[in-house]
């Protein structure tokens, strides 16, 4: 599988290491008064969802940096690839 990185152009998946779903980026407040029962979802509760599905991954063997890659799970094409920095700060500003 080719990932198509937004700085770097197209590079073999092999560099990258995933790392499961984007959604970990929503990292619960940990002051909260329900932070035990967030970190324990956070922590252990997860999809497996058939179709598109946005996933974290570690270029690991690069320039180091995480992406966010939007793919489709059952046929593997790749729909979107994101710098995850760039995802945290957009949904920080939404917030």
């Amino acid at each position: 599988m080719i990932i198509p990185h937004p700085l770097l152009g197209p590079r073999d998946a092999q560099e990258f290491t995933y790392l499961g779903d984007a959604g970990l980026i929503n990292r619960p407040y940990w002051l909260s008064e329900d932070a035990a029962r967030a970190f324990h979802d956070y922590l252990y509760l997860r999809d497996n969802p058939a179709g598109q599905h946005r996933e974290l991954w570690f270029h690991e063997q690069g320039d180091r940096s995480w992406l966010v890659v939007t793919r489709d799970t059952t046929t593997h094409d790749i729909l979107k690839v994101e710098l995850a920095r760039d995802v945290a700060l957009a949904r920080r500003g939404a917030a």
